[in-house]
């Protein structure tokens, strides 16, 4: 991030090069066995996007993730609004901008500022800001992000829930799944279930990217490859 931002960051600028390098190191050490592929989560920001072309330009990248945190100190202390209901159809508004920088491949985490929201959150108060939203993303042809992170946060639920979930379906808005895993043992975490809630709602395929190219794939056949409960 520029200067000024936080250090809710979680890798500094100076940092960058060390983990391209390390991503490397461990996708030639370990041809043969599995493949490493080189990934970024950026934030976006209103009037960042120059920044953030630079900064993706910059390694030869297989995926990348936009985020719009709501709950970071700049976000909060440049939008945050007393009334829930306008502080999230703001956030599903730069949620659309996101989309329509050009910048990502994939939204994560698209309904993360219920976490921040807690028990005042109310998807019905921002249905319409969210149709909205979700039909500029889904104009740009960009994917978005089932995160089963959110079954283990203050509001249980994974990101996005099961109403805008069957909306995104609904427009035909690709879909990737990802469990957010920071640490090892979270890899592909609760992917079981949130294939279950996928179909329950109309999904027969997922996504993933190579090469920042989008390849679809049977949710069926992704199961049948994981081997769950063996």
């Amino acid at each position: 991030m520029p200067d000024g931002f936080s250090s809710e960051v979680r890798m500094a600028p100076e940092q960058f090069s060390e983990y391209v390098s390390m991503v490397d190191s461990a996708t030639r050490e370990l041809h043969g066995e599995f493949e490493v592929k080189l990934g970024l989560e950026s934030d976006w920001f209103p009037g960042m996007e120059p920044w953030l072309a630079e900064l993706h330009s910059r390694a030869d990248f297989h995926f990348i993730l936009g985020s719009v945190h709501p709950f970071t100190r700049e976000y909060k202390e440049a939008f945050y609004d007393d009334n829930p209901a306008v502080f999230q159809s703001r956030y599903f508004s730069h949620l659309a901008d996101s989309a329509e920088s050009g910048l990502f491949d994939c939204l994560s985490h698209p309904d993360i500022v219920k976490v921040m929201l807690g028990h005042k959150w109310d998807f019905s108060a921002s249905t319409d800001a969210v149709d909205s939203a979700l039909k500029r993303i889904s104009a740009t042809g960009i994917a978005m992000e089932l995160n089963t992170s959110g079954l283990n946060k203050s509001y249980p639920e994974m990101n996005p829930g099961k109403t805008m979930l069957r909306m995104m379906r609904n427009l035909d808005i690709p879909l990737v799944v990802n469990s957010d895993a920071h640490t090892p043992e979270r890899v592909a975490a609760d992917f079981d279930v949130a294939f279950d809630l996928l179909e329950e709602v109309g999904f027969s395929e997922i996504c993933f990217f190579n090469d920042r190219k989008r390849f679809d794939v049977l949710i069926s056949d992704v199961r049948n490859s994981m081997n769950f409960g063996i």
